[in-house]
């Protein structure tokens, strides 16, 4: 959605979802909430997080990993 309109699927873009709520990327109009980045955000949610979304930090798991002290203790 920009301010001349939207040009997504013959100017009809879909209003935001509560999962966006929070996110940077919303822009308010007369007609209501709308995502800049997504035209229809209901499909960016829909398998799971957006990955447009600015508002939901993803943690990656950091293995540890598990040290030999035997070779460690050759290894100094």
């Amino acid at each position: 959605m920009k301010a001349k309109g939207c040009t997504y699927n013959g100017g009809s873009c879909k209003p935001v979802t509560e999962a966006c709520e929070g996110c940077q990327r919303l822009a308010e109009y007369e007609t209501g909430k709308y995502c800049t980045a997504a035209p229809e955000p209901e499909i960016k949610w829909k398998n799971g997080n957006c990955n447009l979304a600015t508002h939901v930090k993803t943690v990656v798991a950091t293995k540890k990993q598990k040290v030999n002290p035997i070779k460690a203790s050759k290894r100094m």
